[in-house]
């Protein structure tokens, strides 16, 4: 180049193993064509479909025999996570709103067909009973919780910032996304063994809020506190506690809760939003023997977005 700096445009570069793509362009990049719905969103309309690992995710036997509580797991990262779990060998009951039943058949099919059970429950984890429920639900099918995963969340943009928020809206967030992890979390306990795992759905919202997110945001921060710091209490009972930390990911929430979404994901540095199957590989290693040593982290996964 002229002054003398050397661009990535115009590097020459080696080929790479065949079953290796580039991550900048592996899966649809913005801008999007304009798509909106009534919340809580489905998956069958998004455009670009999303992608759950359907056709590329291949387990290893690493969760064989695990029994696994997931919340949210109708749809985007929560069905990832439940077929990669099954295909891994473990069975899953995974919790939807009944306005989903249709987006959880999808989810429970999938897990069935890895030849694992599938358990889904409709569940308002908004409601503390609820939760109490589904624990002892979950005792009932499976004798344990080897995997707990608080993924259920709920967010709701407002580009007039604390102005437009509600005292429901923000009820909804707060009861959503962290009352019913700590109710989770406290009521699973008695049941996980030595070994078991908890994780939990933080964000990159924990570190960059976004204004027209704050309630949502200060929930994921808090969550990677509260990750962190229930970490270190259940370690001397060999309970791992960690969480991961999606940047934008291309998933029902979006054309139901954002205003635009043409670009979404285009601020990441890979250009794109993640797909639900790339956060599904984090939730297995984290509910693997494999990370017996990893407790009290938080797996970012951000597209490039360097967090503290």
């Amino acid at each position: 180049m002229a002054d003398g700096k050397e661009g990535t445009e115009s590097r020459e570069r080696p080929e790479g193993p065949a079953n290796v793509e580039n991550p900048v362009t592996r899966y649809p990049r913005p801008e999007f064509p304009a798509q909106d719905q009534e919340p809580p969103g489905w998956t069958g309309p998004m455009d670009p479909p999303p992608d759950h690992g359907e056709e590329s995710y291949r387990g290893s036997g690493l969760l064989e025999g695990h029994k696994a509580l997931l919340t949210g797991g109708d749809s985007g990262i929560g069905r990832a996570v439940a077929l990669a779990f099954a295909r891994e060998g473990a069975d899953v009951m995974f919790t939807f709103l009944p306005e989903e039943e249709k987006e959880a058949e999808e989810t429970a099919r999938l897990v069935t067909d890895a030849g694992r059970t599938a358990v889904p429950l409709a569940c308002d984890v908004r409601e503390e009973e609820q939760c109490q429920l589904l624990v002892q639900r979950a005792v009932r099918e499976f004798g344990r919780i080897d995997i707990l995963v608080n993924n259920a969340a709920y967010q709701m943009s407002q580009p007039d910032g604390i102005r437009a928020i509600t005292t429901e809206q923000f009820d909804r967030v707060v009861r959503t996304n962290l009352y019913a992890m700590f109710w989770l979390c406290k009521m699973a306990l008695p049941h996980i063994p030595q070994g078991g795992v908890i994780i939990n759905s933080a964000s990159v919202q924990a570190y960059r809020p976004s204004p027209h997110l704050l309630d949502y945001a200060m929930t994921k921060g808090a969550i990677v506190t509260f990750t962190q710091g229930l970490a270190q209490m259940l370690a001397p009972d060999g309970i791992r506690v960690n969480a991961v930390a999606p940047g934008p990911v291309w998933t029902p929430l979006i054309p139901a809760t954002l205003p635009d979404t043409t670009t979404f994901g285009k601020q990441a540095p890979l250009g794109r939003p993640a797909q639900p199957a790339e956060m599904a590989p984090a939730y297995v290693f984290l509910a693997s023997p494999q990370a017996s040593y990893v407790t009290a982290e938080i797996v970012n996964a951000t597209g490039g977005t360097p967090l503290p």
